[in-house]
């Protein structure tokens, strides 16, 4: 869930400052951060994405220096990819500075409104544990990664 919501927040975020990869760039990058050594094949699973979209989308990252492309040790015919220590850092300094700006948004609003977003987001916790196991992984994410 705090993926989908950096990716809505890159959506929604000022023009003026263009971010150096797209939302399903970023994306991209989650996952690999989750799933090293993940191949294109079961990536593509997970994004909901043909072939030539994924690998598309993997150029592009590897241009840019976040993504590494290397054969795998079991099969010569797959390629894994992995996220360099550059992507990592664009990661780490990407929720760094979200954070900085949540605690300032949060810190604007008037108490009352800090105590319904703390009630909401707690009952949200509640639903979402009640209806499956938070960080568990789904029966097709498993399935794909094993493929």
């Amino acid at each position: 869930m705090i993926e989908l919501l950096e990716i809505l927040w890159e959506r929604g975020r000022d023009a003026a400052s263009p971010a150096p990869v797209s939302s399903s760039q970023l994306r991209v990058l989650y996952i690999l951060e989750r799933d090293e050594g993940i191949n294109l094949r079961n990536l593509g699973r997970l994004l909901g994405a043909a072939p030539s979209s994924v690998s598309r989308l993997c150029d592009r990252l590897q241009a840019v220096g976040f993504v590494e492309r290397t054969t795998s040790q079991t099969s010569r015919r797959e390629l894994e990819l992995w996220l360099t220590p550059s992507g990592r850092r664009f990661l780490a300094e990407l929720r760094a500075r979200r954070e900085v700006a949540l605690r300032s948004a949060i810190a604007a609003m008037p108490p009352a409104a800090r105590t319904a977003l703390t009630e909401g987001l707690a009952g949200f916790r509640t639903a979402v544990r009640g209806t499956t196991e938070l960080g568990a992984d789904r029966p097709d994410d498993r399935q794909a990664r094993s493929a």
